[in-house]
């Protein structure tokens, strides 16, 4: 009966309402390998689930956002920033017109491929690993080839362009060096994550005992908010302004996401404060960590034998091999791995 219905059909024709910017998904690039479309699901809506379903995904709970190992139960774990991205995006893209399902998909993609304890994980990584190390590049190689037991979960070009190119430089939460998404659904979720980020690590500063609200930037305060949510309405009502060409109200104007010059101003500073008076803190109390990957990276370099065996599948390169390993890794794994093998004596 499903197959005589045809659901997906009925929702790619509302789609067609959609913004002539937006992706459809019949229109989609489409997949690695082909397959037999879902009688219920769009492409991205299936690629949505495979994510959520992923493991990956759920070890997003126990990886670190920025502090690592809180006492409290309220800090931000990589799962649920992943969640607010998610939710900051697809309010952006509905209103924008655009294909909320890409958008959602890519957002909840994007961190997959993230270290355990946050970004310290991922700079040693990189500092360790010759071909350096890049959490979205990392995340692109979960859902092409680590996820299945080495089958990916061969996701549709769209998802992959966008979690490839979410990565944002230090300097500017619009730097495109990294990468610019070629779907507007893609730059929609990269000025997300940034917006998710920025304001959700300030939470965590001053439950930390780190900052007071009162420490923020008082011109920064005065264009975006004194509160939290202030803060993200300010953002999110600033880039709708700014991207509405993006519904398609001017089709001969190629659109682009973005903020005002003041509200963009405002948040990079709020982003260098961050950077300034938040995350120097914590990558200070990060030796202990920053340890357990270099050593858990020296041991399975020296020791390949000890890796799961599965991981023989995924690279013909042993120190490929070891990152993958420790890139999958929560926090608590790899803290309890050191442990197991004598590293942390």
């Amino acid at each position: 009966m499903i197959r005589q219905l045809n659901i997906r059909q009925l929702t790619e024709e509302k789609e067609e309402s959609l913004s002539p910017f937006a992706v459809k998904s019949k229109y989609s690039r489409g997949r690695l390998k082909y397959e037999e479309p879902c009688p219920i699901r769009t492409v991205f809506q299936r690629d949505r689930d495979r994510i959520i379903h992923s493991k990956a995904f759920r070890r997003l709970k126990h990886k670190t956002q920025v502090f690592i190992a809180p006492l409290g139960d309220h800090y931000v774990t990589r799962l649920t920033h992943t969640l607010e991205v998610a939710q900051i995006a697809r309010t952006i893209s509905r209103a924008l017109n655009l294909n909320e399902d890409l958008t959602e998909a890519i957002a909840l993609g994007h961190d997959l491929g993230h270290t355990p304890f946050g970004h310290v994980g991922e700079e040693v990584l990189d500092e360790l690993f010759s071909k350096g190390f890049r959490h979205n590049e990392q995340s692109l190689r979960v859902v092409d080839l680590l996820e299945k037991d080495g089958q990916g979960l061969n996701l549709t070009w769209e998802v992959r362009d966008g979690i490839l190119n979410h990565s944002k430089t230090m300097a500017d939460v619009m730097g495109q060096d990294l990468g610019k998404p070629s779907t507007l659904e893609g730059q929609v979720c990269k000025i997300s994550d940034a917006i998710a980020y920025i304001n959700h690590d300030i939470g965590d500063a001053i439950r930390a005992g780190i900052i007071s609200e009162g420490d923020l930037p008082l011109g920064v305060a005065m264009v975006l908010g004194l509160s939290h949510s202030q803060r993200i309405n300010t953002m999110v009502c600033d880039i709708i302004e700014f991207s509405w060409g993006a519904r398609g109200t001017n089709p001969a104007e190629q659109p682009t996401i973005g903020m005002n010059a003041g509200v963009l101003e405002a948040t990079n500073n709020l982003r260098e404060f961050l950077f300034n008076r938040v995350y120097s803190v914590a990558r200070e109390e990060a030796d202990k960590a920053r340890e357990v990957v270099r050593k858990l990276y020296k041991y399975f370099n020296e020791h390949p034998d000890k890796l799961p065996p599965e991981y023989q599948l995924y690279s013909d390169v042993a120190e490929q091999r070891v990152v993958d390993y420790i890139a999958g890794m929560t926090d608590q794994y790899a803290l309890r791995m050191a442990e197991e093998l004598g590293l942390t004596k």
